[in-house]
């Protein structure tokens, strides 16, 4: 059987999409912050968050390569990093 393709997203849901996810970036951050605070960096959840903060930026990193490879010849930075 075939792999299904898929098509891409447009200018506009990457634009969208990025919003969303760096929004969610951001807020995941103040929680971190916030759980970090009262429970110290040696703290399991503290720890967890950090981890899951990495991950964010991965794939933020990850959304904008594609992008680029979604939209060649548009300018796509900003839209995730």
């Amino acid at each position: 059987m075939l792999p299904e393709t898929s098509l891409p997203l447009t200018l506009d849901e990457h634009r969208e999409l990025g919003k969303e996810i760096k929004s969610t970036h951001a807020r995941l951050r103040e929680l971190a912050t916030l759980v970090m605070d009262v429970y110290g960096p040696q703290n399991q959840a503290a720890f967890t968050f950090q981890h899951l903060s990495e991950c964010m930026e991965r794939l933020l990193g990850d959304l904008q390569a594609q992008a680029g490879e979604d939209l060649p010849g548009h300018n796509v930075d900003g839209f995730y990093k």
